[in-house]
C-alpha cells in the first residue's frame, strides 16, 4: 500500500472509491468499445447502488463514459453534459453475486455506429478500479497498462501469432491471461503491455482468421 492508496488521486470528490473509481470505471467501458456511446444501460451493485447517489457515483459514471477525467470540473454536471452530447442512460439496480465487490457496475452500451459490449467494473478504493467481465466473459485487469482484449475462437496458434506480432514491435507483456468457454468453444487473451500497441497492429489482428472480436484499452 502507498500513500495514494490511503488520500486518492487528484479528483472531484466526494469519495475516491465511489466518485473518481467510478469515473474510471465509466472511461475504461468508453475506451473498450472504442467509439462515442449512444446509449448506456447502468446497473449498480452493492454500495453503489445503496449509497451511490449521495456520494455522486451516478454522475460520475456518466462523466466517465463521457471521457472526462477524475479531476473535470464537469463531473457534477455531467447528466446535463450528456443530454448536450446525445448519450442517453439509464440506472437500474443489480445483484451481481456474493462474489462482487460491493462497489461495482456493470455498464450495457451502444455506439454511434451501433456497435456494443458490456462490462463489469469495480472501484477498490483509492481511485483504483478492476474490470471483471467483458461481454459475458470474466477477466482481471487493472486499467493501469494499455491492454489487448482478443476474442477469438478457441484453436491453435492465436496465442503465437498475438505475442509474436508484440515481439516484433517490440512491445513486452507485463500480464497475460487465457480464458475460455469450452474446448474448441469462444475464448478470449487479455494482454496488459508495458507499451502502448499501434492502431495498425490491432487492425491487423482483427483480420486473423477465427479473431471475432479486438478490443483496447489505453491508460492515457
Amino acid at each position: 500500500m502507498n500513500i495514494f492508496d490511503i488520500v486518492g488521486p487528484v479528483m472531484v470528490g466526494p469519495s475516491s472509491s465511489h466518485t473518481a473509481g467510478a469515473v474510471k470505471i465509466g472511461n475504461a467501458c468508453r475506451k473498450l468499445l472504442g467509439e462515442e456511446i449512444k446509449t448506456a444501460e447502468i446497473y449498480l451493485h452493492g454500495s453503489f447502488a445503496a449509497t451511490g447517489k449521495g456520494h455522486g457515483t451516478d454522475r460520475a459514471l456518466v462523466a466517465g463514459l463521457l471521457g472526462l477525467s477524475v479531476d473535470d470540473e464537469r463531473i457534477p454536471d455531467s447528466f446535463a453534459w450528456a443530454k448536450e452530447k446525445g448519450l442517453e442512460f439509464h440506472f437500474h439496480t443489480i445483484s451481481l453475486g456474493e462474489d462482487a465487490h460491493p462497489n461495482s457496475a456493470k455498464i450495457v452500451m451502444c455506439g454511434v455506429s451501433g456497435k456494443t459490449m458490456e462490462a463489469v467494473g469495480a472501484s477498490l478504493g483509492g481511485g483504483r478500479i478492476v474490470i471483471d467481465e467483458i461481454d459475458g466473459h470474466r477477466v482481471n485487469f487493472s486499467g493501469e497498462f494499455p491492454t489487448v482484449i482478443i476474442h477469438n475462437l478457441d484453436q491453435p496458434g492465436h496465442v503465437a501469432e498475438v505475442t509474436s506480432m508484440l515481439q516484433h514491435k517490440s512491445i513486452n507483456i507485463a500480464t497475460m491471461q487465457l480464458y475460455r468457454t469450452g474446448r474448441g468453444g469462444h475464448a478470449i487473451m487479455v494482454i496488459e503491455c508495458d507499451q502502448e500497441v499501434p492502431a495498425n497492429s490491432l487492425e491487423w489482428l482483427a483480420k486473423l482468421e477465427g479473431v471475432e472480436k479486438v478490443g483496447y484499452y489505453s491508460p492515457k
